[in-house]
């Protein structure tokens, strides 16, 4: 049978067909419409359409299409898809509709609400007539596309507004942070954190296929207890202790084993932590006779994060991951306690896990401008 819609390619037109096809820098399905002319084409190869359908794993009518669009519109008309003659649709929230739903999203939920949803927007939407009618898909895309996020929260610790205690200290610690490795006065961090101990009520059941590991939502409360961490960054070391709880006498018997144990033979020990009221000098005082007390102060230099900075402190980094690794099961007691963090440290320890702290003060000064008190010039 004669086809109604013959190919028939000039040389500059199979050129550029065969170009394309070539490069392959266009679209796929661009050079699988150059593959189907080329083949189509009367002055060779001019395979039947089925041929060309097989080859090129369309449909026969997709051949009979490209050769129609090349006959009919010419050779980019055939290359390119089918345009639809479909009227396009207005969206459903124009620039002023969508202003309002940003600003509702960031404005205080209904009462009775914690958060605003989905649904609650688009439902207050309508009820302010900024819209007939809108789908919760809508309304998530509209926020996703400014990156606001109202059903989420997340816990930070916000620092105040030009601050100059804040920065004093920042600044002091991050002097600290530059200072070259020196084994007669080391440079040590250290951090406490509360745990609940929390007893199993019924046995959980361990993962097995189709199933990860359950446990029952009831538990028994079996106290607290806290975790003092010390570590040295630049030797890759940290010490994990476990006490009952955290006073100022259990804080002075943790640093005077890490003085008179590893860091028996150096001069001083430069230590940072926070301004927690049990870390400082009089909590020796204390826990030892005033000789023994005295004796170690003077071999400490204490440097103090500032209050809501606790991301300066390199022992809260290790905490976290510390918590991420080895706390997030539920944990009956301190010896149980124990048990799962001597080997989480000794493991570090083997591993030679260090910090390359990068956040310097000239970094500070720039990124943290804000935090800066305005400085009036006389």
């Amino acid at each position: 049978m004669q086809k109604k819609y013959i190919v028939r390619l000039t040389a500059e037109e199979r050129t550029e067909l065969e170009a394309m096809v070539k490069k392959g820098k266009v679209a796929a399905y661009k050079i699988k419409h150059a593959n189907i002319l080329l083949a189509a084409d009367v002055n060779g190869p001019a395979w039947p359409d089925r041929q060309i359908a097989e080859a090129f794993s369309c449909h026969l009518d997709t051949v009979e299409n490209v050769r129609r669009r090349l006959v009919w519109e010419g050779l980019t008309a055939a290359v390119e898809r089918k345009k639809q003659d479909r009227p396009s649709r207005l969206p459903k929230l124009d620039g002023r509709a969508e202003a309002r739903l940003i600003a509702l999203a960031r404005s205080t939920p209904p009462e009775g609400q914690d958060r605003w949803t989905l649904k609650l927007l688009g439902e207050r939407l309508v009820a302010l007539e900024v819209v007939d009618s809108i789908s919760d898909q809508t309304v998530r895309r509209a926020l996703k596309k400014k990156d606001i996020r109202p059903h989420l929260q997340k816990r930070y610790v916000i620092p105040p507004e030009a601050d100059a205690e804040f920065v004093a200290c920042m600044e002091d610690v991050l002097d600290v942070y530059e200072r070259p490795y020196d084994p007669n006065c080391p440079v040590v961090n250290m951090d406490e954190q509360p745990v609940q101990l929390v007893q199993e009520v019924r046995q959980p059941l361990e993962t097995e296929p189709g199933h990860p590991r359950r446990y029952d939502h009831e538990y028994e409360r079996a106290g607290t207890a806290s975790i003092f961490l010390f570590t040295e960054a630049l030797a890759g070391w940290r010490q994990v202790s476990v006490r009952p709880q955290r006073t100022a006498v259990d804080w002075a018997q943790e640093l005077a084993a890490v003085l008179e144990g590893r860091y028996a033979q150096a001069e001083k020990v430069i230590l940072i932590c926070d301004q927690l009221n049990t870390h400082v000098i009089a909590s020796l005082y204390k826990a030892f006779p005033p000789e023994k007390a005295r004796r170690l102060a003077q071999r400490l230099e204490i440097h103090y994060t500032p209050k809501h900075g606790s991301w300066l402190n390199i022992a809260e980094c290790e905490l976290s991951v510390l918590t991420r690794q080895c706390l997030r099961n539920r944990t009956p007691s301190v010896a149980a306690l124990v048990r799962k963090v001597t080997p989480w440290a000794r493991d570090r320890n083997a591993r030679q896990r260090g910090v390359d702290w990068q956040f310097r003060t000239k970094d500070a000064r720039i990124k943290l401008k804000r935090l800066y008190p305005e400085v009036q010039l006389s």
